[in-house]
């Protein structure tokens, strides 16, 4: 693994508030308070250089105010980028004589108020944008109007994210709310059927741990409106088994201090978080899994995670990243003080090759994966695949076919291997591991005052 922040003019010094990858070809897109979006050519330089190479491409100039978020389609056609004051673009590539230009293809207009987050379902026909009029909105794409609006939360939604089995959607609110969100299918007269999400769950709060404590000492699980970002960007498994969401705040009891953390949320029981991933000093503020994955190690440690494979996610703090996988404990890279102000965004290439971060202090960090660092690359099946070169090849889709005998298959395998442990043994930690020296955060100013070394980097069930 090598990389570091790149120090090029990003957007003219201005904060970068959002990036992604395409997913066929490996552009990068990134956006921000320049009001602009910048495409980059990401490649590994050779020699002793270990920052990737990143060469600018073009401009999509149309928005008249900072861009917060940008999300390619699945199929890489189109592009939706969200900004203040409520503007939502819909951009479609062109093939040229001279390559590939990006044209304003319809303008979605609701929102009145900047919009915070969006993600694309599955097959590209609609698109769920979060804002700070409190409000989700489902998007028909190709009607390029309003399907259907989510009101209720009480304040900003600051993430959103779409099942990649197109059954559930979540949105994530700086009213100290995570809602989920099931599709319940409505016929119409004619026939034909119209798809309505309808509010199944509201994560808010929990019961302390300690069993001797009253239930009226429930406490929030989620940091309030004062959390110092924009974002509280959740995100979806490739798989659909689970959902990984940031921002968390838990108190292991009412008289302790409470945990910056994130939540892992299994498909099998959305209602309530089944692992934390505590102690890091700052608030947790983007999540994101990698788009692939990856064949089992078999190095024989326990997990908290029940896979055939590997899925390997990205956990960014206001200052530092966490990169995990569900075979292992610890994580698998933790770097940290690399930017001056808060990260904002996270991004995979769909390859794996590439992880991005962008940040308020006006640029980007990429790392880079060397060949198989990740691990040798599979479907979500288990067959063993070929490595892909970046920029030159697509990555191969999911099999949405058949989708409730997929999703049978993913509500059994999203199991908490260790919950069954907790409950026998009655504790609520599911597996202590000592810190390794270098895994620490560089300022001792920051960092928790009970300094729970082992809690920082181990997963907890939360009975």
């Amino acid at each position: 693994m090598k990389g570091g922040t790149l120090q090029i003019n990003w957007h003219d010094t201005k904060p970068v508030l959002t990036l992604d990858f395409h997913p066929i070809s490996g552009l990068l897109a990134t956006a921000g308070a320049d009001y602009d979006i910048k495409l980059w050519l990401i490649a590994s330089e050779e020699g002793e250089k270990k920052v990737p190479a990143s060469t600018y491409q073009n401009s999509l100039s149309c928005h008249g105010s900072a861009v917060n978020a940008i999300r390619f389609s699945p199929s890489g056609e189109f592009l939706a980028s969200g900004a203040d004051g409520g503007e939502l673009i819909i951009w479609k590539v062109h093939n040229t004589d001279s390559g590939q230009m990006w044209k304003v293809l319809k303008t979605l207009s609701f929102h009145r108020k900047d919009v915070l987050d969006l993600e694309w379902s599955t097959d590209g026909a609609f698109l769920i944008s979060g804002s700070v009029d409190n409000s989700c909105i489902i998007w028909d794409v190709s009607k390029g109007s309003v399907h259907q609006i989510l009101d209720g939360h009480f304040h900003y939604v600051q993430g959103v994210a779409w099942d990649p089995l197109n059954k559930y959607a979540a949105s994530l609110s700086s009213d100290r709310t995570c809602r989920i969100y099931v599709k319940k299918p409505q016929n119409k007269t004619k026939g034909s059927e119209k798809l309505n999400y309808v509010c199944q769950h509201v994560l808010t709060k929990v019961d302390p741990q300690a069993v001797e404590e009253s239930k009226s000492a429930k406490h929030h699980i989620f940091h309030d409106e004062t959390l110092p970002s924009f974002f509280r960007r959740l995100s979806w498994s490739p798989d659909g088994s689970f959902l990984l969401v940031p921002a968390g705040s838990y108190k292991l009891s009412p008289t302790s201090d409470p945990v910056n953390t994130a939540y892992v949320l299994s498909r099998k029981d959305l209602s309530r978080p089944a692992l934390m991933l505590p102690g890091a000093s700052k608030a947790v503020v983007a999540v994101r899994f990698c788009p692939r994955a990856f064949s089992l190690r078999g190095l024989g440690t326990s997990s908290s995670f029940k896979l055939p494979y590997r899925l390997i996610f990205a956990v960014a703090t206001l200052n530092s990243l966490y990169v995990y996988d569900t075979e292992s404990i610890e994580p698998i890279a933790v770097l940290a003080g690399l930017h001056y102000a808060a990260i904002t965004d996270i991004a995979w290439s769909p390859t794996a090759k590439f992880l991005a971060l962008s940040s308020q202090d006006g640029y980007c960090t990429l790392v880079e994966f060397e060949n198989d660092e990740l691990g040798v690359p599979v479907s979500l099946s288990g067959d063993e695949q070929v490595p892909m070169d970046e920029n030159t090849n697509a990555v191969d889709d999911l099999e949405r076919s058949n989708e409730t005998k997929k999703e049978n298959e993913i509500v059994k395998n999203a199991d908490v291997r260790e919950m069954e442990t907790v409950e026998k043994k009655g504790q609520s930690i599911l597996v202590n591991s000592t810190e390794k020296q270098d895994m620490k955060q560089p300022s001792p100013s920051t960092a928790l005052p009970s300094k729970p070394a082992k809690r920082r980097i181990t997963p907890m069930a939360i009975d």
